[in-house]
């Protein structure tokens, strides 16, 4: 046999043994990529904005080959059967008309309008606030017993053996259901009043000498008199928790036939998936099951349609504004509506603004208006100079990714924290919409543009936000594949889950201590007493001798 046969033979040899240990390998990797690829998640979803980012982690769970189920209400606004091709939708049906659910939104959001908490209107609006959550716990309580009750949707439910949910807490049961199919779960999460379920539920630290209470309006920067009115809002929201979310105890136990609490079952989450990062977030310390992915909705900007293409093309070297007010809010009242066409109207840049009502007399020809607009898609545009907003996590989120300077006109809800946070970020300037003039506008969006100061902490900010280690989108797959694999991540749970509320604080220690100092310094006492009484006899006597 000549060499180079020799070598063809080893050669051959060497192969089949590589083929012999490297199919082994491979059938073990495709067994575990079958088991993480063919995992059955049920979503408990919360309408408006909050479906438009749930909706990219069940695209994204589709496209990984899992299989998806999402149980949505007759009522709902924006979740509509078949909106996700692939997704199977669960239809139940409530004694509710969707009229109801959406006056109650609107109710909720002219609370905040007509009275933004402040040192005047904070008994009025907390009163009124009351009353609505009255209302909303109403509702989503018969929204869950619509759920929990048909017992062919729940044996279906059952029987699809799910391995995970995935729940937007802002509306109660999801984790109910989770129990009941005895499946894990995991929360997404912008945030909780006062960030109360994440401190109470989740046993997240807060401590309120530098974490501000969400809706506090404050930084991380606190004077003396912020913290005592940051310390009254977190006992406050506390309050307000304990009395209206409180009811849900009595019926969480009636459902699963033991004594228990809200808080107790959704201290039960695997990870809780919160939509912010560090790059929007004060530096706080968080708890190893809560992991960010703020933005996970971002994308690279898609080209816009012909017509849209052509008036942004035609802005020039101004470029062009993105004005928004979010899918709730879509036009104010007409006076409000002309003051902000005529400061638009006075802007060298063309202006694309999402808007829905009547023809606005001052509305100028730089301005189009539209139903909806692919804001990412602008936002991502080479021309796009500024963003006007409400000041919405998405939209937010949509500027950072993009690196656009912002506007902020918050309205409701957590819209003025969040463009707080992006004045400290130094990428916003703030209008209040109540006393805001058509001048202040104007000069607020020339600020942004013509400041080279916003957009460079955009761009930085940014930066941020790509130099991420693992993108958002990505890291919430992640976790829920990790949930699926290994049947929960009990082992990020911190012991804190099990101690009691005194126990958590350490006050059975301090009484002890306490109670060791004052046993000591009565004993003390005493024998100083009895020594200074003893002293007293002998010297005393040592006198009459």
């Amino acid at each position: 046999m000549t060499a180079q046969e020799k070598l063809i033979v080893t050669s051959k040899s060497v192969r089949s043994t590589a083929i012999k240990l490297v199919i082994p390998l491979l059938m073990v990797q495709v067994t575990l990529v079958e088991n993480v690829l063919c995992g059955h998640v049920l979503i408990w979803p919360t309408d408006a904005s909050h479906w438009l980012n749930i909706k990219i982690i069940i695209q994204e769970l589709i496209n990984r080959d899992h299989h998806v189920s999402i149980l949505v209400p007759t009522t709902s606004l924006f979740i509509t059967s078949g909106d996700i091709a692939a997704a199977n939708f669960e239809v139940y049906s409530v004694p509710f008309t969707k009229e109801e659910f959406n006056f109650l939104i609107m109710d909720m959001i002219k609370l905040w309008w007509d009275n933004k908490p402040s040192i005047t209107t904070f008994y009025r609006f907390y009163l009124e606030l009351g009353k609505l959550m009255e209302k909303v716990n109403k509702l989503n309580r018969q929204m869950c017993e619509a759920v929990l009750s048909n017992q062919e949707l729940m044996s279906k439910l059952k029987n699809a053996k799910y391995d995970v949910l995935l729940s937007d807490p802002v509306m109660q049961c999801g984790d109910l259901i989770a129990v009941k199919l005895n499946i894990p779960f995991l929360y997404t999460l912008r945030f909780s009043p006062a960030s109360t379920v994440e401190r109470h539920c989740g046993k997240m630290p807060a401590p309120p000498s530098y974490v501000p209470a969400a809706l506090s309006g404050f930084t991380d920067k606190l004077s003396f008199g912020e913290r005592i009115k940051n310390i009254m809002s977190y006992y406050i929201q506390d309050y307000v928790f304990q009395k209206y979310w409180g009811e849900w105890d009595s019926y969480y136990s009636q459902v699963l036939g033991r004594p228990t609490t809200l808080c107790e079952i959704m201290g039960k989450a695997e990870i809780w998936l919160i939509r912010t990062y560090w790059d929007f977030e004060f530096p706080r310390p968080f708890l190893p099951n809560f992991e960010f992915v703020g933005g996970l909705h971002c994308q690279p900007a898609k080209p816009l349609s012909e017509e849209m293409e052509n008036f942004v093309q035609s802005s020039g070297e101004h470029g062009i504004v993105v004005f928004s007010f979010g899918s709730l809010v879509q036009n104010l009242t007409d006076e409000k509506n002309n003051i902000i066409a005529s400061a638009l109207s006075q802007l060298p840049q063309k202006v694309i603004w999402r808007y829905k009502g009547k023809k606005l007399e001052m509305l100028g020809a730089n301005t189009r208006t539209y139903d909806w607009i692919p804001q990412n898609d602008l936002l991502g545009h080479p021309k796009t100079k500024a963003f006007i907003t409400h000041g919405g996590t998405n939209g937010i989120y949509e500027a950072i990714y993009h690196a656009i300077p912002i506007v902020g006109i918050p309205l409701f809800a957590d819209q003025t924290d969040n463009i707080i946070h992006m004045k400290v970020k130094g990428m916003a300037v703030e209008l209040d919409i109540h006393t805001m003039k058509a001048e202040d506008l104007v000069n607020a969006v020339n600020t942004v543009i013509h400041n080279d100061f916003f957009k460079k902490n955009a761009l930085k900010v940014s930066q941020f936000h790509h130099e991420q280690p693992i993108k958002p989108l990505d890291r919430a797959i992640f976790w829920i594949e990790f949930v699926i694999r290994h049947k929960g991540a009990k082992h990020l749970q911190v012991a804190a889950y099990h101690l009691t509320w005194y126990q958590y604080h350490c006050l059975d220690v301090i009484a002890f201590l306490i109670g060791c100092t004052v046993v000591f310094a009565f004993i003390t006492f005493k024998c100083c007493s009895y020594c200074f009484w003893k002293c007293g006899n002998i010297l005393q006597k040592s006198k009459t001798d």
